[in-house]
C-alpha cells in the first residue's frame, strides 16, 4: 500500500508541479550557470547506495571550498539557492527518487555514506525501509540551517547534536509507520512550507 501511494503521488506531484520545476530550474540557469541537479550519493534501504536528485543552491564547486554540512552563513550558497532551500523547493527532485523506488515520500531522511558508517547499529534498524523526503526530523529541524549557524564548528555540531537527536526520532518513525501516519507527516510538512513562504513573502 505504501509503495503503491508512492509511486501515484510522486507522478502526480511531478505533473502538477512542472511550473514550478521550471521556473527553479530557469534561475539557476541564469543566475549562476549549470548544472541545475545535484546529485550526491546517499546510503538507501538495506544499505544500498543510490544518486539523490536537488536543485543546486550553491555554487558549482562547493564540495572543493568546504565540507559536506552548511548552514545559513556558508558563502556557497547562491542567492537564489538559498531562497530556495527556504522553501524546501530544492527538495523536489525527490520525486524522481520515490518513483525509481529509492525512495518513499516519508521516511528517515538518506544520509552520506560516511554518517551511516559513524552510526552503523542505529541505521541497521532505521535502513530497514526506505528513506523518506519528509520525516519526523526534516519537521523538527526545518530550520536546520540557522540552528547550526549557531555553532562555530557546524559539521561538529551536526555529527555530536543533530544527527544523534535525527536517529532517534527515525526510530520513532519506523515503530510507528502507517500510511495514515504518512499522510499526517506529509500536511504538517505542507503547512510548514506554506509558513515559512508567508514570512519570506512577508520580509519581501
Amino acid at each position: 500500500m505504501k509503495r503503491c501511494f508512492d509511486i501515484i503521488a510522486s507522478a502526480a506531484g511531478l505533473i502538477l508541479l512542472t511550473p514550478v520545476f521550471g521556473i527553479a530550474a530557469l534561475l539557476i540557469r541564469l543566475t549562476s550557470g549549470r548544472p541545475v541537479i545535484f546529485r550526491q550519493q546517499r546510503m538507501g534501504r538495506d544499505f544500498r547506495p543510490f544518486t539523490i536528485y536537488k536543485f543546486r543552491t550553491m555554487v558549482v564547486d562547493a564540495q572543493l571550498r568546504g565540507g559536506a554540512i552548511t548552514c545559513d552563513r556558508d558563502s556557497r550558497i547562491t542567492p537564489i539557492g538559498a531562497i530556495i532551500r527556504k522553501l524546501k523547493v530544492d527538495e523536489l527532485p525527490q520525486l524522481l527518487n520515490v518513483l525509481k523506488g529509492d525512495m518513499s515520500l516519508v521516511g528517515p531522511r538518506p544520509e552520506m555514506p560516511e554518517f551511516v558508517r559513524q552510526f552503523e547499529q542505529d541505521y541497521r534498524v532505521i535502513l530497514q525501509i526506505r528513506p523518506g523526503i519528509t520525516d519526523l526530523a526534516s519537521l523538527k529541524y526545518h530550520n536546520e540551517s540557522e540552528v547550526l549557524a549557531r555553532f562555530e564548528d557546524p559539521s561538529d555540531a551536526y555529527i555530536r547534536f543533530i544527527l544523534p537527536d535525527k536517529l532517534l526520532l527515525a526510530r520513532e518513525y519506523v515503530n510507528r509507520s502507517s500510511l495514515l501516519f504518512d499522510i499526517g507527516l506529509i500536511l504538517r510538512t505542507l503547512l510548514k512550507i506554506t509558513h515559512v513562504g508567508s514570512r519570506i513573502g512577508a520580509v519581501s
